[in-house]
């Protein structure tokens, strides 16, 4: 417990601007016109495959007994996977929208 309330205590700022972004971030994406969703998923998509391989990469170098590091980096590699997946079945159904049907003129 004591190592959790020193990260905290030395990474407190960057704790700050993590919260502030999250904020900023909502805002910004729920003021995004629906026109503008398919694109925005791609953004979302490539963000996603950062994710991905940054948490792959932070498993990498964790130790073997830093359970809490392998952890976190699983679940960010399994939610960043189901984010990615579900982003391309998205769009993949609003692209599916503008496709003609066949036998209409």
């Amino acid at each position: 417990m004591n190592e959790i309330l020193e990260f905290i205590f030395n990474n407190i700022q960057m704790i700050y601007i993590l919260v502030l972004m999250i904020f900023v971030g909502v805002e910004v994406i729920g003021g995004v016109p629906s026109v503008l969703h398919t694109p925005l998923m791609s953004g979302a998509n490539a963000i996603h495959g950062v994710v991905i391989i940054g948490a792959i990469l932070v498993m990498l170098h964790a130790e073997p007994d830093n359970i809490l590091a392998l952890s976190l980096g699983f679940i960010a590699v399994l939610l960043g996977t189901l984010n990615v997946v579900g982003g391309f079945v998205v769009t993949d159904r609003m692209l599916e929208m503008f496709k003609k049907k066949p036998g209409k003129k």
